[in-house]
């Protein structure tokens, strides 16, 4: 059994990730929802208005992880070649994994020199985004979102990591796809100011099921690949 195959238990599993994720999404992203709602003029600052342009922009983010998702997978195309590799390629993307986990309930924070290294990348797309604001059409905020899907984040290079792993483009795409749908709630909450929700999804008790059931996950990735690789050991004996 492949754990980084694309059945619906995995697909499930990053869209159940962006949702555990959901604290540092509003760190991240929640000050960019908020910005975006009030820099809407007030006579435009109906629900129905608002609504629409939230999911715009979300959904531009969304695209662009979907997009690095399948750009990723096209590389690891090029370094599973060997069953070896491919191997190794899905051991790295259950240690990111890990690694998110312990990002999400803030027992370790080594995926901070992780985003470290995308920030160089981001000093020269985030200008685009500031032409757009303030955003007052649909396509407006689905292009900011768009250019906003490439911050530097720890979660979505963790995710990242998966889609190398899976190695395969269309799957890549719809594993960076769920997961960003999973981590819609969160930034909703925020553009439409539901502090309940958000509180909810801050407590610490909730980062750290979130992290204990992501390692869990990983985990039992790591025990899949050893029985595999036992497995093929037998095989060439």
């Amino acid at each position: 059994m492949n754990p980084t195959g694309l059945g619906l238990p995995p697909l499930l599993a990053a869209f159940v990730f962006g949702l555990m994720g959901g604290a540092h999404c509003i760190g991240m992203c929640g000050g960019i929802m908020s910005a975006l709602t009030f820099a809407v003029p007030p006579s435009m600052r109906h629900p129905a208005r608002l609504s629409g342009l939230l999911l715009s922009y979300n959904f531009g983010r969304i695209s662009s992880y979907m997009i690095a998702g399948a750009l990723v997978a096209t590389l690891g195309t090029v370094f599973s070649i060997a069953p070896a590799a491919r191997m190794t390629l899905q051991v790295f993307a259950a240690i990111m994994l890990i690694l998110m986990a312990l990002y999400i309930a803030n027992w370790w924070k080594g995926l901070l020199k992780v985003e470290a290294v995308g920030r160089r990348i981001w000093r020269h797309i985030e200008p685009f985004g500031r032409r757009l604001m303030p955003v007052v059409k649909l396509p407006q905020a689905f292009a900011l979102g768009a250019v906003w899907g490439w911050l530097p984040c720890g979660l979505v290079y963790s995710m990242l990591a998966w889609s190398l792993a899976i190695a395969e483009p269309v799957r890549g795409a719809l594993l960076m796809g769920a997961f960003g749908l999973g981590t819609l709630p969160a930034l909703l909450a925020t553009g439409f100011a539901a502090r309940q929700l958000s509180a909810l999804i801050r407590h610490p008790a909730t980062r750290s099921i979130a992290a204990l059931c992501i390692i869990s996950f990983a985990l039992w990735q790591l025990w899949s690949l050893y029985h595999m690789a036992g497995m093929s050991g037998m095989s060439g004996a």
